[in-house]
C-alpha cells in the first residue's frame, strides 16, 4: 500500500506548488496556473511534466473548444486525477469509530462505521487497522490515513489529552502505522474540519474564513491568508471561557453562562431534564420547541440567542468573508433561526454588512471526511506540520 504513496515522492517544492494549485482550484488552464505561480512557460513545463508522467496530473479536453475560440488553438487545462489515490479518514468518538474513504478530492466513495467497545488504546489501534485492512480489500490504491479525536494533539501524532477517550500521551499515529504500513496523521476533530473546508470546501479560495461546531461541544476555527490559524484552545474546549451571559444557565461541570452551557447538546438536554427530571433527546427537544411546548422553546430560544451573539461577536472581530456553521447541533438554526438572526442584528452596528452565515447540516463522516484530508495534505505537501 504504501508503494502507491511513494511513486510520486518526493516532490520538488516547485513541483508540489503546481499540485496543490491544481488539486484545490483546478481544472486549470497553463495560461491560468503560470499566472497564479508567477511562472514562465518554460518553467510551467518542467515543473508539469514528472507530474503527468507519474499519473498525479492529467491533460483533459473540457475547456479546450472554448480556448480555441479566443485564442485560436487549442489548450488542455491540467487537473488531477482524483481516483488515482484513496485515503481513509476516520472519526473517534466515545462509542464509536466512523470511518470514510475518499479520493484525491476529497469525494467521498464508501463508508464503513464500527462500534468502539473498549479505550485501551492498542484496542483502538487494533481496530482501526481492522478497519483499513478491510477497507484496503476493495481500495487497494490507498495512500494515507487520517484520524480525527476531540481533544489536545501534539505534532499531529501524540493525543496528549482526550477527555472522551480518557487518553493522556496516547501515541496513536505510531501504533496505527505499525498495524497498517501506511502514514498517518492525527489531529484535533475541528481543525481536520478546517483544514477539508478550507482545500475543499465552503472556503476555498476565501483569505478571511470561520468555522463554527456545535454539537457535543463547541469548535472555532479561524482561516486567515487561506491558511488555518493554530491555537491551543480548538482542542481545549473551546468556549467554557467564552461567557455570552453570566446570569446563564449552569453546565453539569458548574459552568454558568457560556457558550458550551448554552449552546452545546449534552448542556442542553441536561437544563430540560433539571427541570422536567427525565431524559430528552435533542431531536424530542428541537420537535417540542417547534411545536411550541413552553420548557423546550424557552432553552431553544436561549440557545439562539446565544449563537446570534457569538456569531456576530466573531463578525465584529474577525470580519470573516462567510463564518460556517456545522456539527450535529446545527438544527438549532432550523427551530430557532428567528432568534439567531435578532441576536445578530442587536449586536452588529445598523451599518454593518449582513453576516456571511452558511450552515452545513453534518454528520460523523463529514468529521471522518476532514481527517482524510490531513493525510491528503501530507501527501501532497510531503510533511505533517500544518
Amino acid at each position: 500500500m504504501t508503494a502507491l504513496a511513494a511513486s510520486w515522492l518526493p516532490l520538488s517544492p516547485g513541483e508540489r506548488s503546481v499540485a496543490i494549485e491544481v488539486l484545490v482550484h483546478g481544472p486549470l488552464s497553463r495560461t491560468e496556473l503560470a499566472r497564479r505561480l508567477g511562472l514562465s512557460a518554460g518553467s510551467l513545463t518542467r515543473l508539469t511534466k514528472p507530474l503527468i508522467e507519474s499519473g498525479l496530473l492529467i491533460e483533459t479536453a473540457e475547456g479546450a473548444a472554448l480556448s480555441e475560440a479566443r485564442q485560436g488553438r487549442p489548450s488542455q487545462p491540467l487537473d488531477i486525477v482524483a481516483e488515482s489515490r484513496t485515503f481513509l479518514g476516520f472519526k473517534v468518538t466515545e462509542d464509536m469509530v466512523y470511518g470514510v474513504v475518499t479520493t484525491l478530492r476529497s469525494d467521498i466513495v464508501t463508508r464503513y462505521d464500527r462500534p468502539l467497545t473498549t479505550h485501551e488504546p492498542e484496542r483502538v489501534a487494533d481496530l482501526l487497522a481492522g478497519m483499513a485492512a478491510e477497507l484496503a480489500r476493495t481500495h487497494p490504491s490507498l495512500a494515507g490515513i487520517g484520524i480525527g479525536v476531540g481533544g489536545l494533539v501534539q505534532h499531529r501524532a501524540v493525543v496528549g489529552e482526550s477527555p472522551f477517550l480518557e487518553w493522556r500521551d496516547v501515541p496513536l499515529a505510531e501504533l496505527v502505522e505499525e498495524r497498517t504500513g501506511l502514514p498517518v496523521v492525527v489531529e484535533n476533530d475541528v481543525a481536520a474540519l478546517v483544514e477539508a473546508e478550507t482545500w475543499f470546501g465552503a472556503g476555498r479560495g476565501l483569505d478571511r474564513f470561520v468555522v463554527l461546531t456545535i454539537g457535543a461541544g463547541i469548535g472555532y476555527g479561524l482561516v486567515l491568508g487561506g491558511k488555518r490559524v493554530p491555537c491551543a484552545e480548538e482542542d481545549r474546549g473551546f468556549g467554557r471561557h467564552w461567557i455570552i451571559d453570566p446570569t446563564g444557565p449552569l453546565t453539569p461541570d458548574g459552568e454558568r453562562g457560556s457558550a458550551v452551557s448554552l449552546l452545546s447538546i449534552p448542556s442542553i438536554r441536561y437544563q430540560v431534564q433539571a427541570a422536567t427530571g427525565r431524559e430528552t433527546t435533542y431531536e424530542e427537544i428541537l420537535a417540542g420547541a417547534a411545536a411550541g411546548e413552553p420548557l423546550p422553546a424557552r432553552v431553544i430560544d436561549e440557545a439562539g440567542r446565544a449563537l446570534g451573539t457569538l456569531v456576530a461577536q466573531i463578525a465584529n472581530f474577525v470580519m470573516p468573508q462567510k463564518i460556517l456553521l456545522a456539527g450535529e447541533g446545527v438544527g438549532l438554526m432550523e427551530v430557532a433561526g428567528k432568534a439567531v438572526d435578532e441576536a445578530v442584528r442587536a449586536c452588529r452596528h445598523p451599518l454593518a454588512a449582513p453576516v456571511p452565515l452558511e450552515t452545513k447540516v453534518s454528520d460523523f463522516h463529514d468529521w471522518a471526511r476532514g481527517a482524510a484530508v490531513l493525510a491528503i495534505q501530507v501527501l501532497v505537501l510531503g510533511t505533517v506540520e500544518p
